[in-house]
């Protein structure tokens, strides 16, 4: 992929990744009856969501198979991902986030019962990439 195209779509999921996480955290403060539906997240989350532009590189690869096993790869890619940069900025104190409450986490870095949104997460940046790589391929 040329450089210009994965630092667009770096930033694309960057800021896809932001919009869901405030969402997300917004229907939180409403099962909490917050009706001001205060979202949030961090500025670190950025390149961490950016780094899901590599789903549009992986997607050549993988495009034959079923749905369901493409989610599984990206959910488990996340994941995996959010464990990893969780750890480096929980190294650093840095780390917005804190499963260790949950009952499914580990090391409160990852929660388990996740994965399902992650994979749903992972096919939704895979639908968003597609379609910029259409578009990026039009004469």
């Amino acid at each position: 992929m040329k450089k210009h195209h994965f630092e667009k779509n770096f930033a694309i999921c960057g800021l896809t990744g932001w919009c869901m996480e405030i969402i997300y955290t917004s229907l939180g403060s409403f099962s909490k009856k917050d009706k001001t539906l205060t979202g949030n997240t961090s500025i670190w989350m950025f390149p961490i969501y950016g780094m899901a532009s590599l789903i549009g590189e992986l997607y050549p690869y993988i495009k034959k198979y079923p749905l369901l096993l493409r989610s599984g790869i990206y959910g488990i890619g996340i994941i995996s991902f959010e464990y990893f940069s969780g750890s480096f900025l929980k190294k650093h104190k840095l780390c917005p986030w804190d499963y260790s409450n949950a009952k499914l986490n580990i090391n409160g870095l990852i929660r388990l019962d996740y994965l399902p949104l992650w994979m749903g997460a992972g096919l939704l940046f895979e639908h968003i990439l597609c379609h910029l790589q259409d578009h990026n391929n039009e004469p």
